[in-house]
């Protein structure tokens, strides 16, 4: 059982991400690339589809008759292979554990609802996180309560934990980040390096509240939580706007590079996140539907919206 500080916020996000299913990847309309459902049970050498081959893949998988009749290098893909798959990379540096904000605490709940709505849908889910490169989490396919403990604790950016360690993702597969995004990289190419090779890809950007609203004027004390230096500064009123229009136009270059990959952006506060009430009326093709103890309302909303996620 995992002894991680972090366990009730993971179960209630799993508890959360009860109510909520997957909707299935994309089918590619020609058949040869892209996802195809494998719920049933089968053999695992039964042949499903064709994908695009890549550079690297196993010669022998070539499906040659395929490239007679339309001069495309195809792989075939089995059952086994074909599976719905979640790669969830969680932002585990220090600045998304703030003192005297519920960030981590919100990071984990979103962990904990993912990785249950992949269940519900009968998807495979693996858990990433960003220290000393991208590492896969201990048996994190499992319900939260086995997972082994990880900490809010790296100095390293999401960006060049990517760039150390790339994750192994699932070609073809859903991939999720929940990050800040409050560091310093080409927002286009974070973007583009979640999002390459994936069926479906949903950036969530988790703000603490001092994050999307600063506090008034006032002489401030700010400490890098990455590198401890500290900084002395008087907050204005103009200072506060520069701030906040910085933070805007941030925030329009990743929601710009994620609309240029195919991929959904929400952002999120963490205490509003964390303190939504149950009976929250969610609306999902034309129907309205409530969903019970569920506190998602910014970040489901937009993801039933994208039709990434349904109701049950």
């Amino acid at each position: 059982m995992s002894t991680g500080t972090h366990l009730e916020s993971l179960m209630q996000g799993y508890y959360w991400g009860s109510n909520y299913l997957f909707v299935d990847p994309p089918v590619s309309p020609t058949g040869t690339v892209g996802n195809t459902l494998a719920r049933a049970t089968g053999s695992s050498l039964e042949f499903m589809e064709h994908r695009e081959y890549m550079p690297g893949d196993d010669l022998r998988r070539i499906d040659w008759n395929a490239y007679a009749r339309n001069d495309r290098l195809a792989l075939k893909l089995f059952r086994d292979e074909v599976n719905p798959h979640v790669d969830l990379l969680l932002d585990v540096s220090k600045s998304m554990m703030l003192p005297d904000s519920r960030k981590a605490e919100a990071a984990c709940a979103l962990a904990g609802f993912f990785a249950s709505a992949a269940a519900e849908s009968h998807f495979t889910f693996n858990l990433w996180v960003t220290d000393n490169g991208c590492r896969k989490l201990g048996r994190s396919t499992g319900i939260p309560t086995a997972w082994d403990p990880f900490e809010f604790t790296s100095v390293q950016t999401p960006a060049d934990a990517m760039q150390q360690q790339p994750p192994n993702w699932r070609p073809r597969g859903i991939r999720v980040f929940v990050s800040d995004l409050l560091f310093l990289a080409d927002p286009e190419q974070v973007v583009a390096a979640i999002a390459a090779n994936a069926a479906v890809t949903v950036v969530v950007q988790l703000l603490a509240v001092g994050d999307a609203n600063p506090p008034g004027e006032g002489n401030l004390r700010l400490i890098d939580s990455e590198t401890n230096q500290r900084f002395e500064l008087f907050l204005d009123s103009l200072a506060r706007k520069r701030y906040l229009a910085n933070l805007g136009r941030h925030q329009e270059n990743y929601n710009a590079a994620c609309r240029r990959h195919g991929a959904v952006m929400t952002t999120l506060i963490d205490e509003q996140f964390l303190e939504r009430h149950n009976d929250v009326a969610l609306v999902a093709s034309d129907v309205a539907l409530v969903a019970s103890d569920v506190s998602l309302v910014a970040s489901v909303d937009d993801l039933l919206a994208a039709e990434i996620l349904r109701v049950k």
